[in-house]
């Protein structure tokens, strides 16, 4: 990483003593467009873009081209100070290059992930952003993200094409065979959105400096296309206004030769009262409208934000509060040697329940005398039979106690009131099932087909479920997934909600919730449960 500061005096005036606090003394000396913030809007409707697709396809099909960069540009009405969007875009979108510029009547501010050129000595790199993807709501949405975008052929098309470009960029000013591939298709993430990158160095021939480093890079492939000449033919004619700063190039160029530079993009251009944010995609041709015109929307992610939480200072702490919904109910967890034990006590702590874990046997019996809320039948390995699940259930039934099973616990409740198991053929372990669900009670929230955890080599033998139970949930082979008792508050499940693979729109803290509400007294339970 690179820093550079500097001090500016011009006659009366110097920057020297004042405020390091980044641009606090900048104004917006344009006019404000008259009215309020207003709204977002863009030159280009989605149909419109659209459009541009199928052009550029058309010309893809004949030669002229084989890939090239459509622009869109948003803008919205503006009239505060410039540097407040420059932090909020720091703060919401951090990058390697970061920056704000004052330029008489108007401002570029932004944080652009990709560099254009970089030369140190005679070595000179850059590192070409093709490929993208939205970020998903948790890190298990943001694994499938990751892996949706490497097996993209259109992606990994798109990418190629712009490398083999800039290792040509190169070859022009470089010595032969210097020109290397560093690292394909890395990952890099961002506000709201993964780009996969490629990095590319050469070693510059003799007689070439940093300065023919970075005109033989002019304009970057990643934001015109290939072949270039003729792709910016295209985008001159195409593109319905001019392009601005977008696609050139930030940075420094020092007097030892040595060159930083990104590329200008995710960058608002205030002018005029008015704030301004272009972005583009890469069409080829296996490029599909609807995606492009989807992925400027994307790669705006930083700019909507921004402007969407300009009223707030951003450093308000985040408080997180408890759910105190279910404070002072008291749930005793039996631990049947778990492995997850742990974590499914802490998804009903986090409902705001007092939760104890017993281990199986003479522990849990002692615990049963201080008559708690809900007893909840751990998962665990080998059979029911082997840590006394039927006959617990049966004992904690004749108490009228609430209970819940997971896992082994189902199984043990199934096996309690008269049904059978068996063997799978093949064990379900750290893999997903797909659920088909009542909608009601335990599912309530939950969607059809929603993916859970499993993690078992017993079931519940459909056809032999008791008359005293009914089957609420199976999976997308059939079998059974969830199981209530018709006239008492027992419900179980066979997957693992406590599971990330049940992490999926948080169904399994949905399901732990709706646990309570279905099963303890005072909630509609027994109606529910029967």
């Amino acid at each position: 990483a690179h820093a550079y500061e500097y001090e500016f005096t011009r006659r009366t005036q110097t920057t020297i003593g004042l405020s390091e606090t980044a641009f606090s003394r900048i104004q917006n000396i344009a006019a404000p467009m008259a009215g309020s913030k207003g709204e977002i809007t863009s030159d280009h409707t989605p149909e419109d873009y659209m459009a541009k697709v199928e052009m550029a396809r058309k010309r893809m099909h004949i030669g002229d081209i084989f890939e090239v960069v459509m622009s869109r540009k948003y803008q919205i009405a503006y009239h505060g100070q410039p540097s407040d969007i420059f932090h909020m875009m720091r703060r919401i979108n951090p990058s390697p290059y970061e920056f704000f510029f004052q330029f008489a009547n108007e401002q570029l501010i932004g944080a652009s992930p990709e560099m254009f050129v970089r030369v140190e000595g005679d070595r000179v790199e850059s590192s070409p952003i093709s490929g993208t993807a939205r970020r998903g709501d948790n890190a298990m949405e943001d694994a499938e993200r990751i892996q949706a975008l490497y097996n993209s052929e259109k992606d990994e098309v798109e990418l190629t094409m712009c490398t083999d470009v800039d290792r040509n960029d190169k070859s022009r000013i470089c010595r032969p065979g210097s020109v290397k591939l560093l690292a394909r298709r890395a990952i890099e993430r961002y506000a709201g959105l993964f780009h996969t990158v490629d990095h590319v160095e050469g070693r510059m021939r003799e007689g070439f400096d940093g300065i023919d480093a970075f005109l033989s890079h002019m304009w970057a492939v990643t934001l015109t296309g290939a072949p270039k000449r003729k792709a910016v033919e295209i985008i001159e004619h195409e593109e319905i206004s001019p392009r601005r700063w977008y696609g050139g190039a930030i940075g420094a160029l020092m007097f030892s030769g040595t060159v930083n530079t990104g590329i200008t993009i995710r960058a608002v251009l205030l002018e005029q009262g008015r704030a301004d944010y272009r972005v583009g995609a890469t069409f080829v041709y296996d490029s599909l409208p609807e995606e492009e015109e989807q992925e400027t929307r994307v790669k705006s992610t930083a700019f909507f934000k921004a402007m969407a939480n300009l009223d707030r200072t951003g450093d308000e702490p985040v408080e997180i509060k408890a759910v105190s919904k279910y404070a002072g109910v008291r749930i005793v967890m039996v631990d049947n040697e778990d492995s997850f034990v742990h974590t499914l006590a802490d998804y009903f702590r986090q409902t705001g329940a007092n939760v104890q874990t017993f281990r199986h046997g003479a522990p849990a019996q002692a615990a049963l005398a201080k008559r708690p809320d809900l007893v909840i039948h751990s998962p665990g390995p080998g059979q029911p039979e082997d840590f006394g699940v039927p006959d617990l259930v049966r004992t904690i039934a004749g108490l009228g106690i609430p209970q819940f099973g997971v896992c082994l616990g189902l199984q043990g409740i199934v096996e309690a009131f008269g049904g059978e198991l068996s063997v799978m053929d093949v064990p379900r372990h750290g893999k997903y099932w797909k659920l088909d669900h009542d909608g009601t009670g335990l599912f309530d929230g939950v969607a059809q087909g929603n993916r859970v955890g499993g993690y078992h080599s017993l079931l519940a033998v459909s056809t032999k479920i008791p008359d005293d139970l009914e089957v609420i949930a199976r999976n997308e082979v059939g079998m059974v997934m969830a199981v209530r008792h018709t006239s008492q508050p027992i419900a179980a499940v066979q997957f693992h909600p406590e599971s990330i693979l049940s992490m999926d729109a948080r169904a399994g803290h949905r399901i732990v919730e709706n646990v309570l509400t279905v099963l303890l007294p005072g909630s509609g339970a027994t109606k529910t449960a029967a």
